[in-house]
């Protein structure tokens, strides 16, 4: 089931409580906090990271079109260590675990756009876990950049190198090879 369904059904379902606009560098999520809201973004991009000490790892990036959630704390409603930051203005329409868990659970169709949107998050997670363990920058570049090229348009490059684990002078080098 494509994005523009599932955004669709969700819009049918009455389910975006509200939308709001989130300014360059202003946080949707900090860490420490609970979140059990599902965020689907309208325009702008987001980056989900932690800190490591003094620095920060980002794991995820979110823009147009993108469903974000901390996931950990959607499920458990405990704290989780995920910050979601704005990297420029970024406007996302809210959905609440309340309205979306009675959403889901109210036909088995509902059921099984959640569980598409799940095993996407795994998928992406795994990939993820994979370009971890690439040990050469060129190999992470160019996965990255062959499963997500929007990502290239769409994130600055201090934070597209942060997430794949090099200095910004490597992934210029990179692209221009």
């Amino acid at each position: 089931m494509s994005k523009a369904i599932i955004i669709e059904k969700f819009d049918i379902g009455s389910l975006f409580e509200k939308t709001v606009t989130v300014e360059r560098n202003q946080f949707l999520k900090k860490g420490g906090s609970t979140d059990t809201h599902i965020y689907f973004i309208e325009s702008g991009s987001l980056r989900i990271f932690i800190t490591d000490g003094e620095e920060e790892r980002i794991i995820r990036f979110g823009y147009q079109n993108n469903i974000v959630v901390a996931l950990d704390s959607f499920f458990t409603q405990k704290p989780s260590d995920f910050y979601i930051q704005a990297i420029k203005k970024t406007t996302v329409k809210i959905i609440s675990k309340e309205k979306f868990m009675t959403f889901i659970n109210s036909n088995p169709e509902n059921l099984k756009i959640w569980l598409e949107i799940l095993e996407d998050l795994v998928l992406q997670q795994i990939e993820r876990e994979k370009d971890l363990l690439v040990q050469s920058p060129r190999e992470r570049y160019e996965r990255v950049l062959k499963r997500s090229p929007q990502l290239f348009q769409e994130i600055p490059n201090k934070h597209i190198a942060n997430y794949l684990r090099m200095t910004p002078e490597t992934l210029s080098r990179l692209k221009k090879s």
